[in-house]
């Protein structure tokens, strides 16, 4: 596209992750005109580098560590098992261009144009795209739905290199096993991908901050994480701040100074996860009008995604947090719907939450402690795993079911589980709190026999005092 050219719109989508390309698929559904423009691969960092990939790797590596681990006492025969990271790298990659395809064609039905190129506002209502060959084009445009995504944060003296000191889409991409990893940030990419490479055989530690990996998440998955990882080898350090960075070529020696003080840590390479601002500062934002939040990059958003600018929406991990990808799904909804002139809005009451570790931990509404610093009246039942017949027949029975609910009514306030399946039930819990449910309402839910998700319906007769499989004290 040498050269420069000029086009109208009715409605540009800069960006096409998650939250980019559902509004523009919603806007063209709606008969609008859009233009989407993505600088770099359709369905941004959660299908390229982020929620897909990885997934794809967990399993990998869960398939070779349970087939190592109980393979055997499961009656299955095999030679000499060995895991090939390459071969699994080619089988995701062709994986996720599988998905973009898809993400592709579903624009197109929907009459959506895609340009590649990098968009930047030059005033209220224009921007400038360039393209991959350097050929600039101006667009004319009434609404913008900015779709940005974020990018991660950077340490002082701890700068990503490529070689021994990897961010998450370089780690995602190695095709080749490291003897040993550092892991410098305990949040869900942290232990996901720290996971992965400790179940393949590499030596893992992870670095945590705060006083817990998984910060922000109820504490007590946090504590059955932690168990997991120290069982599975994985090293965690919490509590524990990153002080230096010394690099050779035989890897790195961070150090660290926690609660037992300074110490020297060692590895071949560094995974450096220590999270991630709004990717606003190429946009143009003043150009527009916009103003994000200095710290964060945010741009701040009605309920219906508008910025302060009325006719240019934000959505997904530019606005604000949590930075899921469901989340800016909903949102690319809401905004390409207020443009189209409906009645939407980002309007919840929770969001449910799944971290794919193992085991599998998920989180919906409120925790205990924090329900009542709300001024809830409240009390919590938690089933564990191990009176379950599904668990048992899975080798699953580590992790547990818990609820959250008011003492006097009964209403739900939260659900937490950690345990195989957590991911694929809690969702029952999110509706239910959507509707205002009761635990009578859940207990009295015929569950499918047998599945995990029966331990929420277990969970809501333990709060009532009826447990049928486990016993009830006297």
């Amino acid at each position: 596209m040498a050269g420069t050219y000029a086009r109208e719109t009715e409605t540009l989508v800069i960006g096409g992750g998650p939250g980019g390309y559902m509004a523009a698929i919603r806007l063209g559904q709606l008969g609008h005109k859009v233009l989407l423009v993505e600088r770099s691969e359709l369905g941004g960092e959660c299908l390229n580098r982020g929620c897909i990939p990885s997934k794809a790797l967990l399993h990998a590596g869960g398939l070779f560590h349970t087939l190592r681990e109980e393979g055997s006492s499961l009656g299955i025969r095999y030679g000499e098992l060995s895991f090939d990271l390459a071969a699994t790298q080619h089988s995701k990659r062709a994986l996720v261009e599988k998905e973009r395809q898809g993400v592709r064609s579903l624009l197109k039905s929907a009459g959506a144009t895609v340009l590649p190129g990098e968009a930047r506002f030059t005033g209220p209502q224009t921007a400038q795209l360039v393209a991959p060959d350097g050929g600039s084009e101006r667009i004319d445009f009434r609404y913008a739905v900015v779709a940005t995504g974020a990018v991660p944060v950077e340490l002082p003296g701890f700068t990503v290199d490529g070689d021994r000191v990897l961010n998450a889409a370089q780690m995602l991409e190695l095709e080749y096993l490291p003897k040993s990893l550092l892991v410098l940030g305990g949040g869900v990419s942290g232990c996901e991908l720290g996971e992965f490479y400790a179940q393949v055989g590499v030596s893992v530690t992870i670095v945590e901050l705060l006083p817990q990996i998984l910060p922000g998440l109820e504490p007590e998955l946090s504590a059955e994480l932690t168990k997991a990882f120290l069982k599975l080898g994985v090293g965690v350090r919490t509590g524990t701040r990153a002080r230096a960075l010394e690099r050779s070529a035989e890897g790195i020696e961070l150090t660290v100074e926690g609660p037992g003080g300074p110490e020297k840590l060692q590895a071949e390479r560094l995974f450096l996860t220590v999270g991630k601002r709004a990717d606003t500062a190429r946009l143009g934002c003043e150009e527009a009008g916009l103003v994000p939040e200095p710290r964060t990059g945010f741009l701040a958003i009605d309920a219906q995604q508008r910025t302060k600018v009325p006719h240019i929406f934000a959505v997904g991990d530019v606005c604000r947090g949590p930075m899921l990808a469901h989340k800016a799904y909903r949102e690319g909804i809401v905004a390409a719907e207020a443009i189209a002139g409906l009645p939407s809005r980002f309007d919840f009451q929770v969001i449910p939450g799944v971290v794919f570790t193992t085991p599998e931990l998920a989180t919906v509404g409120l925790g205990l402690a924090e329900a009542q610093q709300k001024g809830h009246q409240c009390r919590e039942a938690k089933f564990p795993l191990l009176a379950l017949g599904r668990a048992h027949a899975a080798h699953a029975t580590t992790g547990w079911t818990k609820i959250v609910a008011e003492e006097e009514s009964g209403l739900l306030l939260g659900v937490h589980a950690a345990g195989e399946s957590a991911g694929e039930f809690v969702t029952e819990a999110a509706l239910a709190i959507e509707m205002g449910a009761t635990v009578r309402d859940l207990a009295g839910t015929i569950h499918p026999h047998p599945t995990f998700s029966e331990s929420l319906q277990e969970a809501a007769l333990l709060w009532l005092g009826e447990p049928m499989h486990v016993a009830k004290r006297r």
